[in-house]
């Protein structure tokens, strides 16, 4: 798990070889007039959701993985926390893997807990479960999915 702020996105590059082009899209485009919905940067590979959320409690998000992409997170409109734990942590499984959407999730709770201001970002690898969308009210968020 990586927690930084965009400006510094430039540090990480080189962590992955698609990071390079995920930051420069986050970078280059103003992601507060960005269109809701999926914009494919190189196809299944590399690709962005413009989302909506609006925020629950702690007690109510979801604990999540997912065994095929890297997750980077930016909320853009609004603060949002985002709960961790370690994987191998994991013991409750509330809804099993689904390959096609790359998703399972837990009913355990988060150990540790990132507050993410605007145009920030976390990176969550496929060893971090997490807990997004803690949060008060409705905002926009970008989500960069990166093929492992």
């Amino acid at each position: 798990m990586i927690l930084d702020t965009l400006g510094n996105a430039g540090l990480y590059e080189s962590v992955h070889p698609r990071f390079k082009k995920a930051f420069d899209f986050l970078r280059n485009s103003d992601l507060d007039s960005l269109p809701f919905g999926k914009i494919e940067l190189d196809g299944s590979n590399l690709f962005v959701s413009v989302v909506d959320i609006i925020g629950k409690t702690a007690e109510v998000a979801r604990m999540e993985t997912h065994n095929r992409y890297i997750d980077i997170q930016v909320p853009i409109t609004g603060i949002e926390t985002m709960g961790w734990i370690a994987v191998n942590n994991l013991k409750e499984v509330t809804q099993p893997y689904d390959a096609e959407k790359d998703i399972a999730f837990f009913g355990d709770k988060a150990i540790n807990f990132l507050t993410i201001q605007p145009y920030e970002f976390v990176i969550f690898f496929p060893e971090d479960a997490h807990q997004p969308g803690i949060a008060a009210g409705q905002h926009k968020k970008v989500i960069v999915k990166v093929l492992i």
